[in-house]
């Protein structure tokens, strides 16, 4: 007769990768778009985050040029209002775990 499998070892918890994926920031990206002018999404950088104009600047040509550009990281909660206020702002962004 086998004996019974304890339910303690059967319960998987998170290791090795799984854990560092919850601890790693979240990140605001924000994407090219054929809409807005290089002006505005520079403008929009100053006012949103306080950017220099020179910082402001090279996210927008980051966005132009790559396609998009990281533009804030920190809590869940933080990086979804930042995305929020970029779209209230016309932009198109998005939300990812940092690499």
């Amino acid at each position: 007769m086998t004996a019974p499998v304890d339910m303690e070892q059967t319960q998987s918890s998170p290791v090795g990768s799984e854990v560092v994926s919850e601890d790693r920031p979240w990140q605001t990206v924000v994407w090219n778009d054929p809409v807005n002018l290089m002006s505005y999404v520079t403008y929009v950088f100053q006012k949103l985050f306080g950017y220099s104009r020179d910082k402001a600047t090279k996210l927008m040509l980051d966005v132009h040029h790559e396609g998009k550009a990281v533009v804030s990281s920190g809590t869940k909660e933080k990086v979804e209002g930042d995305v929020a206020r970029l779209h209230a702002a016309g932009l198109w962004a998005t939300m990812e775990h940092a690499s």
